[in-house]
């Protein structure tokens, strides 16, 4: 079945600029000059993916992502934006966008991360049905329907965040470099910002505190990251 994906953007050119290199991928778009149209528009039907601006009319880009995370958990989303300080990716990837494109971009680059995003939420592309699950102190993940278990409770994550743990879990107690994650998340080979996994993993710390679990993402200084429990020797 062929993915839809909503693009919001104020700029008309920009819009169908990626709304035709997209159906060209054979994807169906639908586009919206504003954040309130497009929030209307998932409330009647959810798509597979959001491309959103920052700089809108009436509701602000990052707004709107704040509600689209907050109404759906999982919903992979993408913000394509002029606005490049570290201020602004850091504020974007903190409110729970998966990727963040700086403008101008390459259109072949967008629909790289659009298909790796979307790979990643596909049940398709996980691993087979009866698995095995991915099993780290209270934190159960299950690869056949890309869910997530805290303590015994649903765990919402969005589809990076369930990749960045199943990463970790599968090399549990091992160090793993800023790039190192970079590649196995986004699967593309571009000079990535390692500042995406700090803002991702600081959004997963605040999900577990939340929780009050035991499980922690521990920064390995000048390196990456690694998974330990409380109380743990490390």
């Amino acid at each position: 079945m062929r993915e839809t994906i909503y693009v919001v953007d104020d700029e008309k050119n920009t819009r169908e600029l990626i709304a035709a290199f997209l159906k060209r991928e054979d994807y169906r778009v639908q586009t919206f000059a504003d954040g309130a149209s497009l929030l209307a528009a998932c409330e009647a039907a959810v798509p597979d993916l959001v491309i959103l601006d920052i700089l809108m009319p009436g509701i602000d880009g990052l707004s709107v992502c704040s509600s689209l995370r907050h109404s759906y958990e999982t919903l992979p989303i993408i913000i394509v934006s002029a606005k490049d300080s570290p201020y602004d990716r850091v504020t974007g990837l903190t409110l729970g966008c998966d990727d963040y494109v700086v403008k101008p971009f390459l259109p072949l680059e967008l629909a790289m991360r659009v298909r790796a995003l979307l790979r990643r939420r596909s049940v398709q592309a996980a691993a087979p049905e009866g698995s095995a699950e991915l099993v780290y102190g209270p934190l159960t993940l299950y690869p056949e329907r890309r869910s997530a278990t805290l303590a015994g409770e649903a765990f919402p994550l969005t589809p990076t965040e369930y990749d960045f743990l199943a990463f970790l879990i599968r090399r549990a107690g091992a160090a793993v470099s800023r790039e190192e994650l970079l590649k196995s998340l986004w699967q593309v080979d571009w000079e990535a910002d390692t500042r995406a996994t700090d803002d991702l993993v600081k959004r997963l710390r605040r999900k577990l505190r939340e929780r009050n679990s035991p499980l922690k993402i521990e920064t390995v200084w000048g390196f990456g990251f690694r998974l330990t429990l409380d109380g743990e020797n490390t």
